[in-house]
């Protein structure tokens, strides 16, 4: 007698987005509400989305493209929640998540390797280092993938066989910054074409790094982006959030977190994203552990005449202490991955009324956030993020309050 079994159903995605089944199956490019057959076969449901890009998922810049905006939005939710429930902390009330639109990507490491007369440039493969020739992308702002065609024949003239040189783009007030490491940019010819190119593509700014740091070949004006209605100086590869939107999204919700707070301290603030959004009816203290970016925020903010305290200051191994935390109304915290566990424990301590924490890895966010419960504060709101797009990337903004 012949037994027939059934299509298990997949009713979620994982961390790593392979979609799972009830009976806890892992199953690579499966979208909530598709079915799969006991020989692997997928298919699609109502959540199962078209992909936009021709070369997904062979590239790695993607994972989730076979996602719809529905079961993306709860994907980026889940990771949030699920790093709550590790850690045993209430689910607090979660906002709308933001999704970035496609082709809003404003910052891009690509690699570029040649192979004979061809010079392949993309993003690597999943977990994998062979480059996938980007023919078209879903996600890069057209004014970066603009550069992709005109690279190959540039770099051919400049970049060894088999050798990968890392091309690293962001779209900065002026255009696009473009710095390239890996070739071999030395002579008269090489300047001259790197210069024609800089000119005919309309660069912001065109820099080599060749070992000992960027060498700006090309920059007719300084360089800025503007944050917080400020032009501030870009340094060289310097962090900026992923999409413009994005990061408006964010910075709402610190706003919203910090509320009328009459001074405020940005923690980890970088070039000050919410350090100058913040200071037009507050004075700001902010820290930064990158001296380069510290600089860029003290001098834009010096010329814009907003009231902001930049101190360069590594938060890691010297973080505020709590009598220091307890002279603001507000605090904002925005860490690497790493998160920021000796600076919270501090924080925990504190008085301080408000908090805004701004993270992009879930998990490090829920250890902190357990440390600042344990200590008095109350998780009030997460606002979740998916700015990259299609990726497995999520970030956050959560409000805390005492």
């Amino acid at each position: 007698m012949s037994v027939t079994v059934e299509a298990a159903e997949i009713v979620r995605v994982a961390g790593r987005g392979d979609g799972v089944t009830a009976d806890g199956r892992f199953v690579p490019l499966a979208a909530p509400g598709d079915a799969v057959t006991p020989d692997g076969t997928i298919l699609p449901g109502k959540h199962h989305n078209p992909p936009q890009c021709s070369h997904y998922p062979e590239c790695g810049g993607c994972q989730l493209q076979h996602l719809d905006d529905e079961s993306y939005a709860d994907f980026v939710r889940d990771r949030i929640t699920i790093g709550l429930a590790a850690q045993e902390l209430a689910i607090p009330e979660l906002m709308p998540v933001h999704l970035s639109p496609s082709h809003v990507r404003r910052r891009a490491s690509l690699k570029a390797e040649r192979r004979g007369r061809r010079v392949l440039i993309g993003f690597n493969a999943g977990a994998s280092h062979r480059i996938v020739d980007m023919a078209d992308c879903a996600i890069l702002h057209p004014a970066l993938f603009a550069l992709i065609a005109p690279l190959r024949q540039l770099l051919g003239a400049m970049l060894r066989e088999k050798r990968v040189a890392n091309i690293r783009m962001t779209l900065a007030d002026q255009g696009v910054d473009l710095l390239i490491d890996g070739i071999e940019a030395d002579g008269l010819a090489v300047s001259e074409a790197l210069t024609d190119f800089a000119v005919a593509h309309g660069l912001a700014r065109l820099a080599i790094d060749d070992g000992y740091g960027p060498q700006t070949r090309w920059e007719p004006d300084p360089v800025t982006v503007t944050l917080g209605g400020v032009a501030v100086p870009l340094p060289h590869d310097n962090f900026l959030q992923a999409t413009a939107d994005g990061e408006a999204a964010l910075v709402a919700a610190v706003k919203d977190a910090v509320g009328d707070a009459p001074t405020a301290a940005d923690l980890f603030s970088g070039l000050g994203t919410f350090a100058l959004a913040l200071a037009g009816t507050r004075k700001i203290y902010a820290a930064e552990a990158a001296r380069d970016a510290a600089g860029a925020l003290k001098a834009a903010a010096g010329r814009a005449q907003r009231p902001v305290f930049v101190e360069h200051r590594d938060l890691y191994r010297r973080p505020l202490t709590t009598a220091e935390l307890d002279r603001f109304g507000a605090i904002v915290l925005d860490p690497p991955r790493s998160g920021a566990e000796e600076q919270v424990k501090a924080l925990a301590a504190a008085k301080v009324p408000r908090i805004a924490y701004v993270s992009c890895n879930p998990a490090t966010f829920a250890r902190d956030a357990r440390i600042l419960v344990a200590g008095g504060y109350r998780l009030v709101r997460i606002t979740a993020v998916g700015q990259f797009r299609w990726s497995t990337h999520v970030e956050l903004a959560a409000a805390f309050e005492q």
